[in-house]
């Protein structure tokens, strides 16, 4: 019996309008019969109906199989089939057909030109955004149409009065200067012969809106608000028309008065000029643009989804407070923004207010620093209206309404929640509903923070790509997601914005933070993403292209580091941010950790370069891979006999030192041993709480299960006094917080200014959630191989995860039931797995389904699950 392909995709999605490479990769998912093997693919090129290439690939490689055919020429359209031969010579059906076009892939492709409002403006100020169109004619009916279009800002295109799309805040936030994406939308259906208009709004963004904490900056980008499209049109009688942004389009001042991330919008419904994007539309008030320039070499096509509305909440609660306005309770903390539907009389306002937290029933704003988090519709008295904003996005979970007109009705507001569209690949359920809400908010604080970058909190004026917080949490994250497009491209920008010494900005793209950021100085765990970050995506992707592309990057930082070291081999000099916001920092010093800010810079020395080594193995680089692996190891015999008192015990005497020891394999065999036994004996002397920040959080659950702690692990990871991870989820929070405590036991919100309550990076422990707890990890890159090793405790009775690889859906399921543990694990075709169980067995196994017993009795402690 042969098998079935399930799923052909390109890249890393199955949306391959636009593509910005002539070599597309192809993936593919398979159904078979227990034992099947691939050992060859057959690949269709076709086009306009008929096949024009076929190319056989002797290849049991099901994940991004490069491509067998000539280059993609720019906007060429082609459909792929693929079938599969297995190793018992049957032959699968052909796949249903994916298409495939390339979207705009040499400068010369561009005749478009930025344009925007021409009228004076001071920069450095809060300025009205702008509305630009054109009108044109089609003399014959339209056979297709695309339209490449991109902004200095952000926009919303429309033709002939119909939104394009249905994409958010596009075309995201990227390293400007040098990579600007543009997006491809078919809009054939939007076009017809005669008249028609083809439009945008623009708004300030990641552009030119402010950005940046302690005030921030305007105009880090540019000054100029405009946009740049072409609309290519091929009629049925052979014409082509190009409508390109240039002199010819107009522009008027947008009804939005202001839009702003961190600030919020005002829109004035009055103002709206009905019609404006269609034939015959009102011309007073509209003047020409003002045309400016891009290099086109800097355009780029997208790698990864764009931010989508992908959820609507509707209020669980709300109150009129003594002031007269009502506050919303979503019942959940998250990112997005309120679409409501009002009427009432002409210039009437309403105003949208969004917090995290309440206070004595009231929006409790000071943890938003100076982010307004505000916005204002001026009702145009035409009739009820649905409205929300364009430009902006808040982190919230309570709002304030003010203004409302007459009897407020809350069907009448919905918050609409806002990210990347990535595809969902992660699930775990279990027995303690506590540990199950954790693993929701850590779901959620992925969502709220991948907002086209990785950022640190949602809500604050701040939402930067911070490269620590993304370098610990990454592993979690491509669990639950397929985040390898949108991280991918954000590692584009890290290597761009580099210095050209190594230095990896704080967080990426780069902006000035401030005094305390400027000049960049290199900082262990947060630099260490230019090599961490990519071999994450390797391991959980199965990608060597980001191995390849990010490879001077991420060299340039270990060499950076290893000459800082300098001989002695240990990096003990510069600023840095060590075990940030460890529960025992200072409040006026989030980086004075009980571990020594040192010791952690020393120890991801020796992890960076292990993986450096590891990488040039992956890309062939045999010379450089055996060099590096010779300078870690000097690295890590430095390491032990600066840090370690040589039979396991750290200078520094605290879980984060013993966690970063014991996973990073800085210390070996009976020190292991003794480093495990004493990381255990500290976690019980505080009475399990959690004593580690940042860079200690994703590895001490790790270190105990590693070193035959796992129950203390559970104790760790089950705890429900403060500071620990429950205590969070009692206190009544729905996503993860910045600070252990950011709400007090007292119900009061952390005087401290680093009081978020969306931050993801205290969430890497549901990596071992998903390890540990359900039993799943990936083995090899891309899930090719799978580990199978569940360890129960904690009281648990069940637990489950399910992912799915680039191979497609794995499992784990384990059940005691009386004397019995029952496990059940399902692989897909093209994988091979080894299940560890508890009291010790290891089994063999191949696709399918598959199901083990052992002994309710046997210990969990043998070995590692995570590592």
């Amino acid at each position: 019996m042969s098998a079935t392909i399930t799923d052909l995709r390109v890249e890393h999605g199955r949306d391959a309008l636009g593509l910005g490479t002539p070599r597309p990769r192809l993936s593919w998912q398979l159904d078979g019969p227990s034992g099947w093997r691939q050992e060859s693919v057959e690949i269709a090129l076709e086009a306009d109906g008929r096949q024009v290439a076929t190319a056989v690939v002797g290849t049991a490689e099901q994940v991004l199989v490069p491509w067998p055919f000539a280059d993609l020429a720019s906007r060429q359209r082609v459909e792929v089939r693929v079938r599969v031969t297995g190793a018992d010579g049957e032959t699968s059906t052909w796949s249903a057909p994916i298409p495939v076009e390339a979207g705009l892939l040499a400068p010369s492709d561009w005749l478009a030109r930025p344009v925007g409002g021409s009228w004076p403006e001071e920069p450095g100020t809060d300025r009205r955004p702008s509305r630009v169109r054109r009108a044109f004619r089609l003399d014959a009916a339209v056979a297709s149409a695309r339209l490449y279009a991109t902004a200095h800002g952000v926009f919303e295109a429309e033709l002939n009065g119909v939104r394009v799309g249905d994409e958010e805040l596009s075309p995201g936030w990227t390293s400007y200067d040098a990579r600007l994406r543009y997006r491809t939308y078919d809009v054939t259906h939007l076009l017809s012969a005669g008249e028609n208009v083809v439009g945008a709004w623009l708004g300030d963004g990641w552009y030119r809106g402010r950005l940046g904490f302690n005030g921030g900056y305007h105009d880090l980008y540019g000054t100029d608000l405009s946009f740049l499209a072409q609309l290519e049109v091929e009629l049925v009688d052979g014409t082509r028309v190009v409508v390109a942004t240039d002199e010819t389009w107009e522009a008027a001042p947008s009804p939005i008065s202001f839009s702003g991330l961190y600030d919020g919008e005002r829109h004035d419904l009055r103002l709206d000029g009905d019609g404006w994007s269609s034939a015959g539309a009102d011309r007073d008030g509209w003047s020409s643009v003002a045309t400016g320039e891009r290099d086109p070499r800097t355009l780029v096509a997208p790698e990864q989804p764009p931010v989508r509305c992908t959820d609507e909440i509707a209020p669980v609660a709300h109150w009129t407070t003594p002031g007269g306005t009502v506050v919303l309770d979503f019942g959940q903390n998250l990112v997005g923004r309120l679409r409501v539907t009002v009427d009432g009389e002409a210039g009437h306002e309403v105003t949208l207010r969004h917090a995290e937290v309440l206070q004595d029933g009231l929006l409790y704003r000071r943890t938003l620093r100076l982010a307004a988090a505000e916005d204002v519709v001026t009702l145009s008295g035409r009739g009820p209206v649905t409205w929300e904003p364009r430009f902006t996005i808040h982190g919230f979970r309570y709002a304030e309404v003010e203004g409302w007109p007459g009897e407020f009705d809350p069907a009448a507001v919905v918050a609409r929640v806002l990210h990347t569209d990535m595809e969902r690949t992660g699930w775990f359920a279990c027995s303690d509903p506590g540990l199950e809400r954790l693993h929701e908010n850590v779901l959620w604080s992925t969502r709220g923070n991948f907002v086209d970058i990785p950022t640190d909190c949602p809500q604050r004026d701040e939402r930067l790509g911070w490269t620590g917080d993304i370098q610990v949490f990454a592993p979690t994250a491509s669990y639950l997601y397929d985040c390898s497009g949108m991280l991918g491209s954000w590692l584009q920008d890290l290597a761009v914005d580099q210095l050209l010494d190594g230095t990896v900005p704080w967080f990426v793209p780069r902006i000035p933070g401030g005094p305390s950021w400027e000049p960049i100085e290199p900082g262990a765990v947060w630099g260490d993403a230019a090599v961490l970050t990519p071999w994450t995506l390797w391991e959980r992707f199965g990608d060597a292209g980001v191995l390849a592309r990010q490879w001077d990057s991420a060299k340039a930082w270990v060499d950076l580091i290893l000459a800082r070291a300098g001989d002695d081999r240990i990096w003990d000099e510069g600023f840095q941010l060590g075990d940030w916001l460890d529960p025992a920092a200072p409040p006026d010093d989030p980086a004075d950790a009980l571990t020594d800010r040192y010791l952690v810079a020393s120890a991801y020395l020796y992890w960076s370069t292990r993986h450096l080594a590891a990488t040039a193995a992956v890309l062939g680089k045999g010379a450089e891979a055996a060099r590096y692996d010779s300078i870690a190891e000097e690295v890590r015999e430095a390491f032990v006999g600066r840090w370690t008192d040589g039979r396991g015990h750290t200078t520094s005497d605290a879980q984060t030192a013993y966690g970063l020891a014991l996973e990073f394999g800085l210390v070996e065999g009976e020190n292991a041993q003794a480093a495990g036994d004493r990381l255990a004996e500290l976690v019980a002397e505080a009475g399990n709480r959690i004593a580690t920040g940042f860079a200690g959080t994703p590895v001490v659950a790790p270190a105990l299960t590693r070193t035959g702690h796992v129950d203390r692990a559970y104790d760790l990871v089950l705890e429900r006094s403060c500071p620990s991870w429950l205590y969070t989820v009692d206190m009544g929070g729905t996503t993860i917080w910045e600070r252990w405590d950011s709400m007090l036991p007292d119900g009061t919100v952390n005087p401290g200014e680093m009081t978020s309550f969306n931050h993801y990076a205290l969430g890497a422990v549901a990596d071992w959630m998903h390890a540990t707890v359900a039993g799943l990890a990936p083995a090899a890159p891309g899930w090719r191989r799978i580990r199978f090793a569940p360890r129960p405790g904690g009281g648990l009775t069940h637990a489950s995860g399910r992912h799915l690889s680039p191979y497609g859906e794995v499992s784990s399921a384990w059940r005691v039931e009386g004397e019995v543990f029952a496990l059940t694990v399902v692989l897909p075709v093209g994988t091979t797995g080894e299940v560890s169980l508890p009291d010790g067995t290891t089994v063999e196994v191949s696709h399918g389904r598959h199901e083990f017993t052992c002994s309710a009795a046997a210990t969990a402690g043998v070995g590692a699950a995570a590592g």
